[in-house]
């Protein structure tokens, strides 16, 4: 009788990582954006605005180089 109950203790505890893989069993077939409320809406972008701030961002100076640092530099190439 111990052994059964011990088996079966044994199986329960198994099951549970496999059942929240699952989400609980009832989450199959639903879509994740259905579930956003009706007040998560996309914010509207202001076209007027992001072109003012696009133009604010100034000019670099000089060429930007990501490998300067990995390169030496020395006058040779």
């Amino acid at each position: 009788m111990r052994t059964i109950v011990m088996a079966t203790a044994l199986m329960a505890l198994l099951m549970v990582p496999a059942q929240a893989q699952m989400m609980g069993g009832g989450g199959r077939g639903k879509n994740t954006s259905d579930l956003r409320s009706p007040e998560q809406k996309k914010p509207v972008v202001d076209e007027k605005a992001y072109k003012s701030a696009i133009e604010r961002i100034p000019e670099p100076k000089e060429k930007y180089d990501p490998w300067g640092v990995a390169r030496p530099q020395s006058g040779k190439p």
